[in-house]
Order: structure tokens, then C-alpha cells, then sequence
């Protein structure tokens, strides 16, 4: 019986460690958390990145209530939640608000935030590497640089669903790779008051936009220029509002635009300067109508109207 007793007690001496060292797959943080805690519903973490050590790959931290929960590097499949009602914010100063540098195989969902970058951060989600990245009900604000920055260095894909991406000072969102393509779903989302283009696909990247919002772009509203016509961007059922130039494309890339309306741009609607602009229309519409003047470069770029009956 005590040889028994003594190995019982030899394993919870060398098994304690890796017991107490378990990662939860479901943790939470609270306005008035504690680092030093567990990260349990009861004992909840202060900030995303004192909880995302104790979190499993694949595993969720939630936000239980109103806080400030600072900046993270994410390095593995996780979800950010701030959840609904409430104020679940991610305020930088001089640095990126969410960088993620996770594996291949490895999707980030992150939902329900309010990230600022009050006039001084750089960019609010920086996307360096992973399969897919999800960005879901979030108001990303604030930014020196781009609100969604997208810089992979293989394949990859980005979902922006039922967002807000505003006061930047580069572009709302930007999307490239340097090896594989980048595939962006952007939908029911607005971009506003961008310094330079609402949404730039960039080298090796095909960018949607569906049922999207896009005002007061100071560059373009979208813009595809991808190098060599490595990029292509679309638009459909959505407003280009009250910017510079309606659509751009260069470097020999392309914009699909139809069933959208392109107006009270101080630029041109369609300004194809050595890319090709394909632009559809419904009905008796024309695509080529509106309040601004369309642009054709002639032998540098194309802008092709076509009218479906």
C-alpha cells in the first residue's frame, strides 16, 4: 500500500507542472482582470495577449465585459470576441494594433472589436501570414497607416464582413502577396475618409466587394495595381461616394465593377490608366452615366461599358 502511496505521489509531483501549464480552449478577459489569473470565467485576464498564452490553438478568449485590452501578436488559430453590447477596444499609440504571424493551416476570427489607433497607430490589423483571417462586426479607426493591412509571403485569404474602417490615413484596406495569391471577401462594409484609396488590391491578390460602403477616399475608391496585371478587383451592389477617383486601375490590372453607383467623386468615375476598367449596368442605365465624367486613356488603358437588358 505505501509503494503504491509513493507512486501516486511521484506522478502528481512530475505531472503537476504540466497540469498547471494546461491551455483552456475557451478563456476571458475583463476590464478588471488580472494577468496573473487563469483566464477562467471567475478569474479572467486583463489584456488579449496576457490570455492568449493560456488559450489553445483553435481555442477563444471572450471578453466579459467593457475594457481596454491592449495590443496582441497572434501566433496560432484563435478567436478574439468582445462580444455584443459592449465596448471591447484595442487602443495603440506608434505601434499595430492586431499582428498576425500564425502558420499555414491556421484561421483567426476576430469579432465584435473597436479598434483605435487615436491619430498615431500603424496599422490596426496587420495579416503577415496564416490560412484565413476573419474580421467580423469591427470599427478599426484611427490608423497612420492602413486600417486592414495585408502582407502575405504565400496563399491566403481574408473575410470582412459587417464593418467599419475609417480615419486613416492610407488605405481602409490593402491586400497583397509576394509568392501565391490572396483572395479578400469584403461584405456589407463601409470605408470612409481613407488619405489615400478606400481599397487597394495590390500584387497577387483578388479583392470582392459586395453591398459595400466606400466614401471620401482621397486617392481612389477602389484601386487595383498589382504589378504586371497580377490583380483583380471587383465591385458589385455598393457606393463609391464623395472621393477623389471612383475606380483605378494600373500596372496592366483590372476592375469588374456592375449594379453599383459611382458618384460626387471630384476625379473620374473610371479612371483606367493602364489597366483595363470592365463596367456593367442593368436595364436602360448605362454604365458610363453619372455625375462624373468618364475617363478613358485610349492606348494606355480601357474602360469597357457594357449594358445588360
Amino acid at each position: 500500500m505505501r509503494k503504491i502511496n509513493l507512486l501516486g505521489s511521484l506522478a502528481i509531483v512530475l505531472l503537476g507542472p504540466t497540469l498547471l501549464s494546461a491551455q483552456a480552449s475557451r478563456t476571458w478577459v475583463s476590464g478588471v482582470g488580472d494577468d496573473a489569473n487563469p483566464c477562467s470565467r471567475t478569474a479572467p485576464c486583463k489584456t488579449w495577449a496576457g490570455a492568449i498564452s493560456k488559450t489553445a490553438p483553435g481555442g477563444e478568449i471572450d471578453a466579459l465585459d467593457p475594457g481596454g485590452f491592449g495590443a496582441v501578436t497572434i501566433t496560432k488559430a484563435i478567436t478574439l470576441d468582445g462580444g455584443g453590447g459592449q465596448v471591447a477596444s484595442v487602443l495603440v499609440s506608434g505601434t499595430n494594433g492586431i499582428v498576425i504571424v500564425a502558420g499555414a493551416n491556421d484561421v483567426v476570427i476576430l469579432r465584435n472589436l473597436r479598434i483605435n489607433g487615436i491619430s498615431s497607430g500603424v496599422n490596426g490589423i496587420q495579416f503577415n501570414s496564416g490560412k484565413d483571417l476573419n474580421v467580423e462586426n469591427c470599427y478599426i479607426f484611427g490608423f497612420t497607416q492602413n486600417g486592414i493591412n495585408i502582407t502575405l509571403g504565400a496563399s491566403g485569404s481574408a473575410h470582412i464582413i459587417n464593418s467599419v474602417i475609417k480615419n486613416n490615413t492610407g488605405d481602409g484596406i490593402f491586400a497583397s502577396t509576394s509568392s501565391g495569391l490572396v483572395k479578400v471577401g469584403i461584405s456589407n462594409t463601409s470605408v470612409m475618409v481613407s488619405g489615400n484609396n478606400g481599397i487597394e488590391a495590390g500584387n497577387n491578390s483578388r479583392v470582392n466587394v459586395d453591398h459595400g460602403f466606400i466614401s471620401a477616399s482621397g486617392g481612389s475608391g477602389v484601386a487595383s495595381t498589382g504589378a504586371s496585371g497580377t490583380s483583380i478587383a471587383s465591385v458589385d451592389n455598393s457606393e463609391i461616394i464623395d472621393g477623389n477617383n471612383g475606380l483605378t486601375t494600373s500596372n496592366s490590372s483590372f476592375v469588374i465593377v456592375s449594379h453599383s453607383t459611382i458618384t460626387a467623386n471630384t476625379g473620374t468615375a473610371y479612371n483606367a490608366t493602364t489597366g483595363t476598367i470592365f463596367a456593367y449596368a442593368r436595364g436602360t442605365a448605362s454604365a458610363a452615366n453619372g455625375t462624373n465624367r468618364v475617363h478613358d486613356n485610349g492606348a494606355q488603358g480601357t474602360a469597357i461599358y457594357v449594358t445588360e437588358n
